[in-house]
């Protein structure tokens, strides 16, 4: 049997091909493991068609002698994973976008357990973007699996599990209902579409890039970000609570009330010079139209 520093299960995916693609370029040793076979291979990865729910004996005995099982899965399959037969000192690193339910799964004597969440697309690479942390079972294999996602570029943001659903809903569910919303809300409005991209100014072009980009997504990933996170439906009812606010000032309010509505949406964001000069910044490049 032939032994790996990491085992990469769904690494087919983007998230798992990231990571093993990562691992590898440190030297590891790396297997990933999913029901389809990967559309590109990689320098130093190697592959096997396996399901780690009904392992045969030899990917079983792959998996209790890694060090490192990293599950790059939906929660679905993560749960039924937690009970996996590993070595007391193997590392199990889940990598899903909702942090409570696993939280509560793993059984309190096993081995150390890191949760991760890259705060981006996989295709952007992890140089500079924020990787969320929760430690579910510590140990010293956690400690370097950290530093490790450190030396990869990125910044590890510590948290615990409620913590992290928490500003999951802030940053990814209210985030993504606000762009899909938007979407939906330029198609009812029923205006020429390529009159829209000819006309449009640099803030509805960008919010146009984000409905392109987030429209043009894996529905799966969107999902459970939404239907997942305990804390997604309180961020939805903020964000139309915030729409009704916004409509009832504009229609029976006054002018002073819709800038108070203005300073108090500034208030939310901290480091506001750094995010104007940010958005400066992008729409530097935000120009003309795309025809």
């Amino acid at each position: 049997m032939t032994t790996y520093d990491a085992v990469v299960v769904g690494g087919s995916g983007a998230v798992g091909s990231l990571i093993a693609q990562l691992l590898a370029s440190d030297g590891s040793t790396v297997l990933t493991v999913d029901r389809v076979a990967p559309q590109h291979s990689e320098t130093g990865v190697h592959h096997v068609v396996g399901d780690v729910l009904a392992p045969d004996p030899e990917l079983e005995a792959i998996l209790g002698a890694a060090p490192i099982v990293v599950l790059a899965v939906p929660e679905s399959i993560a749960l039924q994973t937690v009970s996996l037969p590993l070595k007391p000192t193997t590392l199990l690193v889940e990598t899903l976008s909702v942090k409570s339910g696993f939280a509560q799964a793993v059984p309190e004597e096993t081995g150390p357990v890191l949760g991760i969440n890259p705060m981006f697309a996989p295709s952007l690479g992890m140089e500079g973007r924020p990787v969320a942390a929760v430690t579910h079972r510590p140990g010293p294999e956690v400690d370097r699996f950290l530093r490790r996602i450190e030396t990869w570029g990125a910044r590890v943001v510590e948290l615990d599990a409620d913590a992290h659903d928490r500003l999951a809903a802030a940053t990814q569910a209210l985030t993504h209902a606000a762009v899909l919303a938007f979407g939906s809300a330029l198609s009812d409005l029923g205006v020429d579409p390529s009159l829209v991209d000819a006309v449009a100014p640099p803030p509805a072009r960008t919010l146009l890039a984000l409905v392109a980009r987030v429209s043009g997504g894996e529905p799966e990933v969107y999902w459970d970000v939404q239907a997942g996170n305990p804390y997604a439906a309180a961020a939805r009812s903020a964000l139309a609570n915030g729409l009704r606010e916004l409509d009832a000032v504009v229609t029976t309010g006054t002018e002073a009330d819709f800038t108070e509505v203005m300073h108090s949406a500034g208030a939310s964001v901290p480091n506001g010079d750094i995010y104007r000069a940010l958005c400066s910044d992008l729409f530097g490049t935000v120009r003309g139209s795309t025809t």
